[in-house]
């Protein structure tokens, strides 16, 4: 179960209009509950679908939409024209919407009744149509939305829509999501820098930071009996070499980490944050770095990033919301560095501690070794590698007016050989299409060197957080071209940019 994880609900709304009369309307509200109750059943929906009545003018429309933005736990709003609903009825409704939108381009029949079919028919399944007229005014209004077409009971347009939902939930929470930081970014660093007042206009998302004292003071509070209890956690969860355990320095350094990880999570559940971020250089008072302390919290579903990052800690909690239930996981991650030989070319990730054990294949080890860099006491972490399989590696980067949610493509693989003096969470991949589009393409884009990686999530859930939000998309996967990534970016500076032209 993830922290803090939202009760929500998805509303179901159906369009129509008064011209047909009571009996078809009757029939619309029929079909619609049943289209509800099996896209319920079919189970790919992680939120109950709530279905509403029947909105046949602009002051129901109106009514509902308002009501959808009010309730804390609407998530987002799925539309249907089952019959014809003109748009102008919508426009006052749509732009009161706070909540994503999704336009469902379906109809009650999969198969037209070819020998009994007449007019009766035609005026009761107009979606085919009534969906046109809808989707001019989305498009007109320019609307942030996603469409989904295909029949309700295909297992494609069912696990599309669950999608949908996932990507929901995750932009709805960010919209009244608050995340903490612990001291300020690394010094001199641009990328995990950013304007925090225009992510909280664009995304919701409400960024504090506190002074490192603040969870110095949490700290020094957590009593002996509860690191004990957490310290049986450790040893019934984890492989922990006995020297570790019966050498009295280093089973300090452990408990300093299991410290560390109370107090912090304590200071995120009274505070009701859902991601926070360390950096190296702010640990004023502080024993150690976090590390196992930050590893576990990613793993009950925070997000993290280090370094200040907030825009990734962000995305890395989003990211876990979008994935949950689903094969496979996501954490913090970094492009550590690379093995370029020929035709074998490979990215390693890591970072010095902070890497989610929920990607782990195998088993995981909790190993103390020094951390060569912030200066502090040798840190207890948790060490694997990466389960193999398809990923994604998703980046938030600021442009000053505008985001970006870039995201590669990449396939993981077992990792080649034993690193035995590199005591730390690691996974190794080859980005798509290849390494040398890969990198190029990202570092064309601007894309920073932190990501929330996902087996769990891929790029078709990552563009449609990025409709929904506004943000500029990119992503280069198994067919992207350079030209195609730099077409693509050419396109968003002149759409970003086009009021300074004459």
């Amino acid at each position: 179960m993830i922290a803090q994880k939202p009760e929500f609900e998805i509303w179901f709304v159906t369009g129509s209009q008064d011209l047909y009369g009571p009996a078809t309307l009757e029939q619309v509200a029929k079909d619609s509950q049943v289209v509800v109750k099996g896209l319920n059943a079919a189970g790919t929906v992680p939120y109950p679908i709530v279905w509403k009545p029947t909105v046949r003018s602009a002051e129901e429309i109106s009514a509902v939409c308002e009501a959808a933005t009010a309730d804390r736990k609407c998530a987002g709003v799925i539309t249907w024209m089952h019959t014809f609903s003109p748009a102008k009825m919508w426009i006052r409704g749509l732009l009161v919407l706070g909540k994503p939108l999704l336009q469902f381009h379906t109809q009650f029949h999969r198969d037209l009744p070819w020998g009994s079919i007449d007019m009766d028919y035609m005026n009761l399944h107009q979606s085919a149509h009534g969906d046109r007229e809808y989707g001019h005014i989305t498009a007109r209004l320019g609307l942030k939305r996603s469409i989904i077409a295909g029949h309700w009971q295909d297992k494609e347009t069912q696990r599309r829509l669950g999608a949908w939902s996932r990507v929901a939930g995750a932009v709805t929470e960010g919209r009244s999501g608050r995340y903490v930081r612990f001291g300020d970014n690394m010094r001199e660093v641009a990328v995990t820098d950013g304007d925090k007042v225009a992510a909280q206009i664009q995304l919701g998302w409400s960024i504090n930071s506190y002074g490192v004292g603040e969870l110095v003071k949490r700290v020094n509070a957590v009593t002996p009996a509860q690191v004990d209890k957490l310290l049986e956690e450790y040893k019934k969860t984890y492989v922990i070499a006995p020297e570790l355990l019966n050498t009295p320095k280093q089973l300090e350094r452990l408990k300093v980490q299991a410290r560390l990880e109370i107090a912090i999570e304590a200071f995120l559940v009274e505070g009701k944050y859902l991601a926070f971020t360390t950096s190296f250089e702010d640990l004023y008072g502080l024993d150690q770095l976090p590390g196992l302390a930050a590893q576990r919290l990613m793993a009950k579903g925070y997000g993290f990033a280090g370094e200040g990052d907030w825009k990734t800690a962000a995305l890395v909690r989003a990211v876990k919301l979008m994935g949950e239930g689903l094969s496979g996981a996501t954490s913090f991650m970094e492009d550590y560095t690379y093995h370029l030989e020929g035709g074998k070319e490979m990215v390693l990730g890591s970072h010095m501690l902070e890497i989610c054990p929920s990607i782990a294949a195998g088993p995981v080890k909790i190993e103390i070794h020094p951390l060569g860099i912030g200066g502090k006491d040798d840190p207890a972490r948790l060490v694997f590698n990466a389960a193999p399989g398809e990923a994604t590696n998703a980046s938030l980067v600021e442009f000053g007016d505008r985001f970006r949610l870039l995201v590669n493509e990449v396939k993981t693989i077992a990792v080649p050989h034993e690193m035995p003096k590199l005591p730390v969470a690691q996974a190794m991949w080859i980005p798509y299409p290849d390494f040398r589009t890969g990198l190029e393409g990202w570092i064309w884009s601007g894309g920073a060197h932190h990501t929330a990686y996902s087996t769990a999530v891929g790029a078709e859930m990552l563009q449609m957080y990025a409709d929904q939000l506004g943000l500029e998309y990119v992503c280069i996967g198994k067919t992207s071209t350079l030209e195609s990534v730099r077409q693509t970016l050419a396109v968003q500076e002149l759409l970003a940019h086009k009021g300074n032209f004459r």
